[in-house]
């Protein structure tokens, strides 16, 4: 349900930018440092819209990989605890005699 809304404002927004764009076709010129160009504003807009996306997608994956990386060595650490906890619970409780030497030591064996 969260990805239909995400889809449903992503293309809200497409469209709003695409009739912002479409409304502003007249020339401007743009300097980019080291030379001018004239270009319709609709192309300076969307080329903004386009970089500001990718800039955007690219700072969330790497956040993504962060987290990955973070959950990963969370999930190598509970493991490491959990073993430690069963050794622990192990010691202290003793483990139980084999069904052979539990024989040997109960009091209604048949003589062995």
């Amino acid at each position: 349900m969260k990805f239909q809304w995400t889809l449903i404002l992503g293309i809200v927004f497409a469209l709003i930018v695409a009739i912002f764009a479409v409304i502003n076709v007249d020339p401007v010129t743009v300097n980019f440092g080291f030379s001018e160009a004239d270009l319709p504003l609709i192309l300076v807009i969307l080329g903004s819209v386009l970089m500001g996306g990718i800039i955007m997608g690219s700072v969330g994956l790497f956040r993504l990989f962060i987290a990955q990386r973070k959950v990963k060595q969370l999930e190598t650490e509970n493991k490491q605890l959990n073993e430690k906890l069963t050794e622990a619970q192990k010691s202290q409780n003793g483990e139980l005699p084999s069904r052979e030497e539990y024989r040997k030591t109960a009091p209604d064996s048949a003589g062995e």
